[in-house]
């Protein structure tokens, strides 16, 4: 197998994986939905396990009334948040440190509320059978906190409101240079009668779908739930449409969320508590993920307190972890996920190191190159044996024509004579296809990619070449890697082979310019290997005819 085969099974591979990472990725694209007919605002949700929460159901988003309400504003160093004080719930997130994906004098709008709903919520149920309406997100809640801006380490934005004898005090704790909140409820049963409510935790999104991304590769958007005894699940809108959706329905611990390229929403119970999970349509074009957990009995002036932590912000690995050491895999990289933490841990260092991407990329594929120097050391050597005898192989073909059989007895021999490995040429292109699919999954989930700058023109490596500069070297440096191979004997072959790098070259316009620019230093690094080797080979030989004179 010659160079030509090797790009022609490298083309190959590489089509069926990008068919297979769009299937993958977006296997059930979300439609809009048409139907003509609207949801009650007083729709009934199937109701969490009898033993979880008392037989409850958590209420519609869309079953808040128009009572009046009040938007309050709190900025932090990393947010601008909007709370509307019905249902103490947060319906708008600016976060001041990511610009926009169309427009970069824009902080990015992770949640939001209008013509499209991405928003959070919780609140507290009782047994459906009592028909108790305790605080939840259509009871309007009063601000009781003064500060609006984080001025120290913390920030707290504090709610109140009461309703059939239950006082709840919600406070979100904002802390300087996170996108954790802290959300704690004090309840206060202030009746005569003992009470049995639940808590409900809750993010409810619409169909839209978020800008940026990768045209050739659509990534996640959808919600996802995890427990130890399930692990990770993806729930996407499409399933829950079609009542489709297969999930854990209770578990003491993990979390849910929704999940977008690079950003996610994610509410984490407090661990070792019994908690159902819900995941449904709330409404025309309006879905809800939600855990209801039951807080027992609270005795006439008896009080419960209740903790979560609200994530809203990048899929930022090293930050999601700390809260909860599975939330990291709100990052997906897909059936890759094996290899591309470990090089992502790898390119972590990297950057620390370095500190710039560009140059991560560029230090991790020399490292790869070195790691695999052997091995296409190896390839580059039956590569230049075959350049050389390709003379005595046209010959060959002279000599016996349309006869195939001795033809390829005749190069067998020759193979074995000249102690070449016809499929060595195979290794180097074939080496870099995991490498290359791996970093690709990197690049397009890791949210440190995004808006990270290399040199000049490139401003962010996670989008293509502004100017398709790199495209065009990666071009350039396949075709001279073309005239340091044998050339094929057919003028036909030899043509194709002209073209693969216009092929390559076009297809790199649009993918990421970090995985172009990987693409150009390892070309570059195979250049000068391949040279190098061929030199030594070529002189050698020299010195023996020399030597046999």
């Amino acid at each position: 197998m010659d160079i030509r085969r090797s790009i022609l099974w490298m083309i190959f591979i590489f089509s069926v994986f990008m068919i297979w990472n769009n299937w993958q990725m977006y296997n059930a694209p979300v439609k809009p939905v048409t139907t003509a007919s609207t949801t009650s605002t007083t729709e009934q949700h199937p109701s969490a396990p009898a033993t979880m929460a008392g037989n409850t159901t958590v209420p519609s988003n869309a079953a808040a009334t128009q009572q009046a309400s009040e938007k309050i504003t709190v900025s932090t160093d990393v947010f601008n948040l909007t709370f509307d004080t019905l249902g103490a719930q947060l319906v708008r997130a600016e976060l001041v440190k990511y610009h926009d994906a169309e427009d970069k004098t824009k902080p990015t709008i992770l949640l939001e509320s209008g013509e499209k709903t991405y928003t959070v919520q919780s609140g507290l149920i009782g047994p459906a059978n009592l028909q108790k309406s305790y605080p939840k997100q259509d009871t309007v809640f009063t601000l009781v906190s003064d500060q609006k801006t984080l001025s120290g380490d913390t920030l707290d934005v504090i709610f109140k409101a009461e309703a059939d004898g239950l006082e709840v005090t919600r406070t979100y704790t904002l802390t300087k240079g996170s996108y954790a909140i802290a959300v704690k409820d004090n309840i206060v049963n202030k009746s005569t009668q003992t009470q049995t409510p639940s808590q409900y935790l809750q993010i409810t999104r619409d169909h839209h779908e978020p800008t940026g991304g990768v045209a050739m590769a659509p990534t996640y958007n959808g919600f996802a739930v995890y427990s130890d005894a399930e692990r990770f699940q993806k729930v996407t809108l499409d399933e829950i449409e079609k009542n489709s959706a297969d999930y854990v329905k209770s578990a003491p611990d993990g979390w849910i969320s929704f999940i977008q390229h690079f950003f996610v929403t994610a509410w984490v119970p407090q661990q070792g508590k019994d908690h159902a999970v819900q995941i449904r349509k709330a409404g025309q074009n309006l879905y809800a993920i939600s855990t209801v957990e039951s807080l027992g009995n609270i005795a006439p002036g008896a009080s419960a307190n209740t903790a979560a932590t609200l994530w809203v912000g990048p899929q930022d690995q090293k930050a999601l972890s700390k809260i909860d050491p599975t939330l990291d895999l709100v990052v997906d990289y897909g059936w890759l996920t094996f290899l591309a933490r470990p090089m992502f841990a790898l390119m972590s260092w990297l950057h620390s190191w370095i500190g710039n991407w560009g140059w991560t990329i560029v230090v991790l594929t020399i490292l790869i190159k070195l790691l695999l120097f052997p091995l296409s050391a190896a390839s580059y050597k039956s590569m230049a044996k075959m350049k050389n005898i390709s003379p005595r192989m046209q010959a060959l073909r002279e000599q016996y024509g349309d006869d195939r059989q001795k033809l390829n007895a005749a190069m067998m021999e020759m193979y074995r004579t000249e102690k070449i490995n016809p499929l060595g040429g195979c290794l180097p292109i074939l080496l870099q296809i995991p490498v290359f699919l791996t970093l690709y999954r990197v690049l397009l989930a890791s949210v440190e990619m995004r808006g990270a700058p290399w040199i000049g023109w490139i401003t962010d490596l996670s989008v293509h070449d502004p100017y398709y500069i790199l495209p065009a070297i990666m071009m350039a440096t396949m075709f001279f890697q073309m005239k340091m191979n044998p050339t094929p004997p057919d003028p036909m072959q030899a043509r194709i082979m002209m073209i693969m790098p216009l092929v390559f070259g076009a297809m790199m316009f649009m993918f990421p310019a970090g995985l172009v620019l990987y693409w150009v230093v390892n070309n570059i690094l195979s250049i000068i290997q391949q040279w190098f080797i061929t030199r030594n080979l070529n002189k050698a030989a020299n010195e023996e005819i020399l030597t046999h004179r």
